[in-house]
């Protein structure tokens, strides 16, 4: 009885991690409520403090386990990313594992709808994996905001 008892607790403290690791992502809710909060605090802040603001890992208002906004220009040029080498540079090439133009197809789809959801698969910071993502964008002035949910693999 106690070794069943004993693998019980231990497949309990497994599992628990991992549906942790599941109930903190950020759920498509919360990635479109982040990019409307980011294009607020660019309006009132400026875009050079909300830019550095949103590319600042320390900055957990912004930048949290999965979560975290990235703001790429009309022509492709990444303004703002937790990934500090794509910062500054034309990432409109940019493919996901699939082959997916994930930034032209963004970019194109801000200029004719203004807003929308993208799906494709990126590497997430959290789980250290590739794993398919939705991603909500949205564009304001000249600029593209955007903050997604990761979708566990089934």
């Amino acid at each position: 009885m106690i070794r069943i008892v004993a693998a019980f607790i231990l497949a309990a403290g497994i599992a628990l991690p991992a549906i942790a690791a599941d109930s903190e992502r950020t759920t498509p809710e919360q990635a479109q409520a982040l990019v409307k909060k980011a294009i607020a605090h660019y309006k009132a802040a400026g875009p050079q403090k909300a830019l550095a603001d949103f590319a600042d890992k320390g900055n957990a208002e912004w930048v949290k386990g999965d979560r975290y906004v990235n703001v790429y220009d009309m022509d492709g040029k990444c303004l703002a990313h937790i990934n500090d080498k794509t910062i500054g540079k034309n990432m409109i090439d940019l493919r996901d594992v699939d082959g997916k133009y994930l930034i032209k197809e963004r970019l194109d789809r801000a200029k004719a709808e203004g807003k929308g959801w993208q799906d494709y698969k990126f590497f997430n910071p959290a789980t250290k994996k590739v794993e398919p993502k939705h991603m909500y964008f949205e564009k304001h002035e000249n600029v593209v905001f955007a903050a997604g949910a990761y979708l566990p693999e089934k």
